[in-house]
């Protein structure tokens, strides 16, 4: 699981396009992919139509450039 460290303001990640929907911010990608991140548990979801695997890897959050922002959970 990887998630935002609990030392980042969750506002920080305006400035990496991420939007504020209340409970989560999200982030939409080419091909329909999308980023979600929990505000309570801070958790980092991908959905996108044509799979099935919800966990993101490390590669794919280089690419958001949140990388900086995150940590390897348990």
């Amino acid at each position: 699981m990887i998630k935002i460290r609990n030392t980042v303001n969750l506002k920080e990640l305006e400035k990496y396009g991420f939007e504020d929907l209340g409970v989560c911010y999200k982030k939409y990608c080419f091909g329909g992919l999308q980023y979600f991140i929990n505000k309570g548990t801070r958790e980092i979801k991908r959905l996108h139509p044509y799979s099935f695997r919800e966990e993101p890897v490390l590669g794919e959050i280089e690419n958001l450039g949140i990388k900086d922002l995150v940590e390897e959970g348990k």
